[in-house]
């Protein structure tokens, strides 16, 4: 099941996404620097060995934190970066998605974590966010990054926040092993890229893993479902494991990465691994009503 199931690698299929280490609003620093560095010490000693992180968390703030806690890195761990976006001085998202920009932003990764190569870097488009953004053509921005991969200073190309006519031809154009989109039990929107990439054996990471981030969705709507609860009660688990679980059911190469900066909730993301959902579990988590993201 687990088999190549990032390109041609084999990864845990639990990972850990490193944005929640800067600070509030992933700008500047956390308030305590030790313990982050202590959570991602605690991952990759308890089978984590893929990391998903961006300069512009901070920005530069998780990088910096990533390379001061584990460099020189453990044989097998794998970091995964995004580019396309930039931050102001107040910690407004922008984009930064022209060819060069994205060169650059390479490099800067390339840099703070003190790589010569990075194992994948997603492209991250604003076409679903910010509609109002303009995206430079798709075809410029991966053959930027295809040229990179070319010099041996990126590994792997996903894309990430993108439609399904951009991610049929994100495989197409540079060979994406990887999209990065907002799903979850509550937002299945994107069940239809999802069998795009069972086509294709291409993974899927969902962010907003437990729902939007905003809005009505999230982990007190979890709770608070009938089915979700249920289901949990019956396992000995939370509603947020179940919701985790359902993913890792739903396809062999969804791979997660919830983040936190809490040892203790990290160690209940890693227990996910060892829920076994079955055929009647998964037939009562069908029933979740979902919930649009933003909604």
């Amino acid at each position: 099941m687990n088999e190549n199931n990032l390109g041609d690698t084999t990864v845990n299929r639990i990972g850990f996404g490193a944005m929640q280490l800067a600070g509030p609003g992933v700008f500047g620093p956390p308030a305590d620097p030790e313990n982050a560095k202590a959570v991602l010490r605690h991952a990759v000693a308890n089978g984590v060995d893929h990391i998903d992180t961006a300069q512009i968390y901070g920005p530069d703030v998780v990088n910096d934190l990533i390379r001061e806690a584990l460099h020189p890195y453990p044989e097998g761990l794998r970091l995964a970066t995004k580019v396309g976006g930039a931050r102001d001085d107040k910690g407004g998202w922008l984009p930064s998605a022209d060819p060069a920009s994205l060169k650059r932003q390479v490099e800067e990764n390339l840099r703070s974590l003190r790589v010569e190569r990075l194992d994948l870097v997603n492209l991250r488009r604003f076409e679903r966010d910010h509609p109002e953004f303009t995206n430079p053509p798709l075809a410029d921005q991966l053959g930027a990054l295809a040229e990179l991969r070319e010099e041996g200073k990126i590994d792997m190309i996903g894309i990430s926040n993108a439609h399904l006519d951009t991610v049929e031809s994100a495989i197409e154009l540079t060979g994406a092993v990887c999209v990065q989109n907002a799903y979850s039990i509550l937002n299945r929107t994107d069940d239809d890229i999802i069998e795009l990439c069972r086509r294709h054996a291409v993974a899927f990471v969902p962010f907003f893993p437990l729902g939007s981030a905003f809005g009505a969705g999230g982990p007190r709507h979890l709770a608070a479902d009938e089915h979700v609860s249920a289901v949990a009660a019956k396992h000995g688990a939370t509603a947020t494991q179940i919701a985790l679980a359902w993913l890792l059911g739903r396809y062999e190469r969804m791979l997660l990465i919830p983040g936190t900066s809490s040892i203790a909730h990290l160690d209940e993301n890693l227990a996910v691994g060892r829920i076994e959902l079955d055929a009647d579990d998964l037939e009562r988590l069908e029933k979740v009503q979902a919930i649009p993201l933003g909604a």
